[in-house]
């Protein structure tokens, strides 16, 4: 069974400097048929103006994925990490016992486009970390970029989850195989593709449960993410 999560359906708010497109429930946003899907709490698309962004904040007993799309984003923290992520590479904090970030837009002119994603760790009071990964492009191929055990050189996720990137062409195909038990959730981040003959646009989520297999199919030059979930 594939529900489809459609772009222009998600929360959306308006600060000003940021806009941002909320999949499941989130701040002043509620849903209460999209509270999350399995440990996937939160998939969060942001446009950050040029030099603004989120001040010092806590954060604990949770894993916060960034994943750029356009433009590049300065991370602070209270560990000492300071940082600037641009595309084609993927961040984690794994919050704890708890920490405290900034997040900023780090170009003066360019808007900041990327995804903000929370997991639900494994267990509480774990110890705070931070990683930031290069990601190996290939094209029309799935990339691991985030695991429990941070293998293949993705980044350690405290929880249960594969996380894969693909940077598809038109007319290339990738064929996925879930475990038994396991379910799945693509996001589209750009142009189309078809996921087992459902039409996904950009900003489009697919909630994939009960499939054994995912055929997905590149219409129009596509990037998508896809969690592999217990």
């Amino acid at each position: 069974m594939i529900h489809l999560r459609k772009s222009s359906d998600r929360g959306h708010s308006q600060i000003g400097w940021l806009s941002s497109y909320h999949t499941f429930s989130f701040s002043d946003y509620y849903d209460p048929q999209f509270m999350g899907f399995g440990n996937l709490r939160v998939i969060n698309e942001d446009t950050v103006q040029p030099g603004k962004g989120f001040g010092k904040h806590p954060h604990n007993n949770m894993e916060i994925i960034s994943y750029v799309v356009d433009g590049s984003l300065e991370h602070k923290d209270s560990m000492g990490t300071g940082s600037v992520i641009t595309p084609g590479e993927i961040q984690i904090m794994s919050a704890g016992t708890g920490i405290e970030h900034s997040e900023f837009n780090h170009s003066p002119s360019n808007l900041l486009h990327f995804l903000q994603i929370w997991i639900i760790p494994k267990s509480s009071g774990l110890k705070p970390t931070y990683q930031q990964n290069t990601i190996s492009k290939t094209e029309n191929s799935l990339i691991l970029i985030g695991s429990p055990n941070g293998k293949n050189g993705s980044v350690t996720i405290q929880q249960d989850v594969n996380l894969y990137v693909a940077y598809l062409t038109p007319q290339h195909s990738i064929d996925y195989t879930f475990e038994t038990g396991r379910n799945g959730w693509l996001q589209l981040i750009k142009g189309r593709c078809d996921l087992n003959g459902q039409l996904l646009s950009a900003g489009d989520g697919a909630a994939i449960q009960h499939e054994k297999l995912c055929h997905i199919r590149c219409i129009e030059t596509a990037e998508f993410l896809l969690f592999d979930l217990s």
